[in-house]
């Protein structure tokens, strides 16, 4: 029978996809592997298929399962950027204090990840953070600017060799969030600043000197986090 009450129907589904990520967790399904028919899952777990149906829709969103067309579902990779991509959408989303929050969150992450980058960087990925510096210090475009600003950070979170961090930062790091925030950081005249703090991280990588990098990405994100504090 249908559920009809949407808070037991929300209860069934829920219950739904804790039973799916459990059969996941425990090897019963494997990464890659094709889950049964919607029929057969909700024959199983006990309930209709259109909660059957939700919580498939919620794990998709979530990145656990993908559809793919005249197949089935699988388990995707699960890997970390495809289930934290869900950051993104939260950073795109926040206003007020949340922003400022993200900023917090941020500025550990970030310091953490540099000072592990500062000692894992190799020679190659240390001359593209250069080259993005560069790049930054050379334009005028603010789109230009942004797109190796968000570069420049990139390449240090997979520097520190940690996965999983560097798809929150990622998202944490969404183009949107940072927009928004250069756009108004930049207007109170504060680029110059923002050059030094970027030397700054360089330095700090090149002389692979974690303390240096981790005080230096501290400051940087530390100062955008001020400046919004102020605006609040």
């Amino acid at each position: 029978m249908e559920e009809t009450a949407a808070p037991q129907k929300g209860t069934v589904t829920q219950r739904a996809i804790e039973r799916i990520t459990a059969m996941i967790r425990e090897g019963e399904l494997e990464p890659g592997e094709r889950l049964p028919t919607e029929r057969d899952l909700a024959a199983r777990l006990g309930i209709s298929r259109s909660s059957m149906r939700e919580a498939i829709r919620a794990l998709t969103v979530l990145g656990v399962v993908e559809a793919r067309h005249g197949s089935g579902i699988y388990v995707t990779r699960l890997e970390a950027g495809d289930l934290l991509e869900t950051f993104g959408v939260v950073a795109d989303l926040s206003r007020g204090r949340s922003l400022v929050e993200l900023l917090e969150v941020r500025r550990v992450l970030e310091s953490t990840a540099t000072a592990l980058a500062a000692a894992r960087i190799t020679p190659e990925r240390l001359a593209e953070v250069e080259r993005h510096l560069a790049a930054m210090n050379a334009a005028d475009d603010p789109e230009h600017i942004l797109a190796h600003d968000l570069a420049f950070h990139r390449e240090i979170a997979a520097a520190a060799g940690n996965e999983t961090m560097a798809a929150i930062l990622e998202g944490l790091s969404s183009r949107t969030f940072r927009a928004r925030v250069w756009r108004g950081y930049q207007e109170e005249g504060a680029f110059a600043r923002t050059r030094r703090e970027h030397a700054a991280i360089h330095r700090a990588l090149a002389a692979r000197d974690p303390e240096a990098a981790r005080a230096a990405a501290a400051a940087h994100v530390g100062a955008v986090e001020e400046w919004l504090r102020a605006q609040l």
